[in-house]
């Protein structure tokens, strides 16, 4: 095998670093945009509105977490050529999405009233088209990821958030309700898939052999499993504030969550876009993979659990700030699900590991236990405070139970705790800091507009130290290039 060198442009540190790239670029354009297109939206629809809507969206995810039995990303880790398995991707994918979205047009009217708001039901039905043409973009979209081209990716991905966003705004200005969203989102993807079919390196094609259909659905039927009960574990919260609490206070929660999510969305899920191909190129050398590993952690930790921590200790002016007055009982959802974003950046990481390792069924057991467990914490927390006591123990079951299983199975995969702690716990405490002061700066100033001046500052400082002292394991990751190809 040839080695690597500091001047190869087609080194995997330079595929990774250019992908990289882009998927931030993309990331923060796209979260930029939909975060100023929410709040026009939420002020547009209110919390009753939005909650029917979120009602959808739960099914939405609920059939994506699964849609392609988990096959697309064989495609990934495939060692030979993606093109010897593309078109038995295509058909599974299709047939697969086309058979679920039957599912979801009957069982609609009945989830929608199990959810307390049986006015979604034509949402749902609409909303969930988008599952067809996910079903028809998996390979092409997987394609993209395989190569790095995220430059590519971006197109699709700006297409879908814009073009929607324009077409939600529209309706939601006439009056449409709810539905406006559904209508948007699905343009949105309608208008995504055509690019990504274009942009793809390889022509969309679509065939069956039976051999690899066999071992395709053998490595993406644990995946998928384990995928639907990851979705249960990120949406189990919804579907008990909806089904306990009523649709305005999911409006509500949905509101907070999204919010939460934000960091998880512009700093972990660019890094979950390339890693795994990054990972996977390692599995020849297990040392180096570690090496990967602990620090894409450490920087991960030092960039996001600052800006989670800021979203919880200043969770109150910002909520009025930015969504008025009417959003106010959101602020105590968020002050909870800002510390679990924190929490899942890390969780999401050690699965794209495991999943590179072919330990789908550590992931799987992980993933289970914390499903048994959150379920009666969150009606317990529903019960007790409404939607903040779901966002408590949420966090209560991720720190106390999920933490030390990955902890656990991260020792067997030859990863020390200790080492990941040692790389993680420094940003941490930094980030515990940056939330004290935000909480302290919204309790002594006024307006809330100075409160979140200062929280903000703080928190850039924070990123700014952290990341100076982790200068040396960006460098560690530039000298992964050195390895075999």
């Amino acid at each position: 095998m040839s080695r690597l060198t500091v001047g190869d442009e087609d080194s995997l540190f330079g595929k990774a670093s250019r992908a990289l790239g882009w998927s931030l670029v993309n990331t923060a354009v796209g979260r930029l945009g939909t975060l100023a297109i929410g709040i026009a939206l939420a002020r547009l629809l209110g919390p009753s509105e939005f909650g029917v809507f979120a009602v959808a969206m739960v099914a939405l995810l609920a059939v994506l977490s699964f849609h392609e039995l988990g096959v697309s990303l064989a495609i990934v880790r495939w060692p030979g050529d993606p093109r010897e398995i593309a078109p038995t991707v295509a058909t599974i994918s299709v047939a697969s999405s086309a058979l679920i979205y039957a599912v979801c047009f009957a069982g609609a009217p009945a989830f929608a009233t199990a959810m307390g708001a049986p006015a979604a039901s034509g949402v749902i039905r609409l909303l969930t088209l988008s599952v067809v043409v996910s079903g028809i973009v998996a390979v092409p979209a997987a394609l993209l990821q395989r190569g790095f081209r995220q430059d590519r990716k971006m197109l699709a991905d700006q297409a879908n958030n814009w073009g929607g966003a324009i077409v939600s705004i529209a309706l939601a200005a006439t009056g449409t309700g709810a539905m406006s969203l559904a209508v948007g989102r699905l343009a949105g993807s309608a208008a995504s898939a055509v690019l990504l079919v274009w942009a793809a390196p390889e022509p969309l094609r679509f065939g069956f052999d039976r051999a690899r259909a066999r071992a395709l659905l053998r490595f993406g039927l644990p995946l998928a499993g384990s995928s639907v009960v990851v979705f249960a574990v990120a949406t189990v919260d919804q579907v008990v504030v909806g089904h306990l609490l009523g649709a305005t206070a999911l409006g509500f929660y949905v509101l907070a969550f999204n919010l939460s999510n934000w960091p998880v969305t512009m700093f972990s899920q660019p890094v979950r876009s390339v890693a795994p191909a990054a990972f996977a190129r390692l599995q020849h050398d297990p040392a180096a993979l570690r090496g990967a590993f602990l620090s894409t952690a450490g920087l991960l930790a030092g960039l996001t659990l600052p800006v989670c921590l800021l979203l919880a200790g200043a969770a109150q002016p910002l909520i009025r700030l930015v969504y008025g007055a009417d959003w106010g009982p959101a602020a105590d959802a968020l002050l909870w699900l800002a510390i679990l974003g924190g929490l899942r950046i890390m969780f999401e990481l050690m699965y794209d590991y495991f999943v590179v390792l072919a330990r789908s069924r550590a992931v799987f057991t992980v993933q289970l236990v914390w499903l048994v467990v959150l379920v009666p914490a969150l009606v317990a927390g529903a019960h007790w405070r409404g939607i903040p006591g779901v966002g408590a123990a949420h966090v209560a079951v991720a720190a106390g139970v999920v933490l030390p299983f990955y902890l656990w199975e991260l020792r067997r995969a030859g990863v020390g705790a200790r080492a990941v702690l040692a790389r993680v716990a420094p940003p941490a405490l930094v980030a515990a800091t940056v939330g004290l002061a935000a909480a302290a700066a919204h309790l002594t100033l006024d307006p809330d507009i100075a409160a979140l001046a200062v929280a903000g500052l703080v928190a850039l400082g924070a990123m700014g130290l952290l990341f100076h002292r982790t200068r040396g394991a960006l460098s560690g990751l530039r000298t992964l290039e050195g390895a075999d190809a």
